[in-house]
């Protein structure tokens, strides 16, 4: 697991160019946690000032750096913060042994940095039950913090990758009183995507000044949006996290009322989901579920939620074979309200089953040229009420397997 998976053929075509972010600075070091031979942690100082948000696992066996990270991240801290965060190892299911390998890793951190203890965020992300050589990203702090530049972020997400085959990056800019915002994020997820917050380790900066409780009601709605609505194989880690920095080095101030900022924070926090999804282990197909017609829009989520993480729908698109009948099992397995003779499908824009019965215009050919496509999408309709949701996954193949059973050598 040293080197880096063959890349993924729903890979974007390069890495997107990232603006610098007044007030964040990146450093990157191999430190050995794990890999040899690639950058393995990622160190990051953040201004005074800088407002914190995140949003995190729900898991019950989350590990001790999301535990840590969710105690400290209500804080109303005003001093420069931080971030340290390792590959290759989780330090999840690792007992005291994993809180105190976290409190080091932190406590020197912050030490090298500067800064307060309870400003210092920390990720891991990699293999579970293992203990963390905290020591290896201690012994690196002085080379990191004398590395520290405001163009470092590219390399930051090459550092953060794991199973990844490809760094993630995605940015946008929005004008407000005819004044500049910039947002740039990164993250990495590939397997082990389920949504249940927040799916992947994310890390989003903006210069905006925005306050602390408005950044966090933002952020965790907007996750909801976005990496709540994608899965690669219903597997929810044990180290998901997204946190989010505001500097307010641009001097525009952001409120509830700015739709503009949250719908760019929104379109950065989808196009990250949707590389993740795009680098699903094995994948080869991306595939979009509109689910319309529900009796609630909760209710239209589990319904896409059953189709996008049902073995049979997977592997079937894999094989680029369109068996709509694993879409009506999918639809009558999950749980919520379903009517048998409501019940619409569509393979792209054709009908394929209508109102309980096979659409009598549809062939099977025209499913099948469709099943070729890289990007698939399958729209249901329940014939019930209003509810829609949208969810995002990616097919099931022999790759999947051989990445993951050979994960630990």
């Amino acid at each position: 697991m040293g080197g880096t998976p063959p890349l993924s053929p729903l890979a974007p075509a390069a890495f997107p160019d990232l603006p610098v972010i007044d007030g964040v600075e990146f450093a990157t070091a191999q430190a050995g946690v794990k890999y040899k031979g690639r950058t393995d942690v990622m160190l990051v100082r953040l201004a005074p000032g800088t407002a914190m948000a995140g949003v995190f696992t729900r898991s019950a066996t989350r590990s001790a750096s999301v535990l840590d990270c969710q105690a400290k991240i209500g804080g109303d801290g005003t001093g420069a913060a931080g971030i340290v965060v390792n590959s290759g190892n989780s330090n999840a299911f690792t007992g005291q042994n994993g809180i105190d390998a976290t409190r080091a890793v932190t406590a020197a951190a912050a030490r090298a940095l500067g800064i307060e203890e309870d400003r210092m965020f920390s990720s891991s992300t990699g293999v579970i039950g293992e203990p963390l050589p905290h020591d290896r990203i201690t012994d690196k702090l002085d080379e990191l913090v004398g590395n520290l530049q405001s163009t470092g972020i590219t390399e930051a997400a090459k550092a953060i990758m794991t199973t990844d085959t490809y760094p993630k990056g995605a940015t946008a800019e929005v004008l407000i009183d005819n004044q500049s915002i910039k947002i740039a994020g990164i993250a990495k997820g590939s397997g082990m995507i389920a949504p249940d917050m927040a799916t992947m380790l994310v890390y989003i900066f903006t210069d905006a000044e925005v306050d602390r409780a408005v950044l966090q009601s933002m952020v965790a709605a907007t996750a909801d949006l976005t990496f709540n609505c994608i899965t690669v194989d219903s597997d929810t880690s044990t180290s998901d996290t997204l946190l989010c920095a505001a500097t307010g080095k641009s001097g525009v101030r952001v409120t509830e009322a700015n739709t503009g900022f949250i719908d760019a924070l929104r379109g950065v926090m989808l196009d990250l989901a949707h590389q993740v999804v795009r680098d699903g282990e094995g994948a080869t197909k991306f595939v979009q579920i509109h689910v319309t017609g529900a009796h609630s829009d909760a209710d239209a989520r589990t319904h896409a939620l059953s189709i996008a993480n049902s073995p049979l729908v997977k592997t079937a698109i894999a094989g680029e074979d369109p068996n709509w009948g694993r879409i009506v099992m999918a639809v009558g397995k999950s749980g919520a309200a379903a009517d048998r003779d409501r019940l619409s499908i569509w393979f792209g824009d054709v009908l394929v089953a209508d109102k309980g019965w096979r659409c009598p215009d549809y062939r099977e050919e025209q499913g099948a040229a469709l099943m070729k496509d890289e990007d698939i999408h399958i729209k249901v309709d329940l014939g019930l009420g209003g509810g829609l949701a949208t969810v995002w996954t990616c097919d099931l193949t022999h790759g999947y397997i051989s990445i993951n059973a050979d994960y630990r050598s």
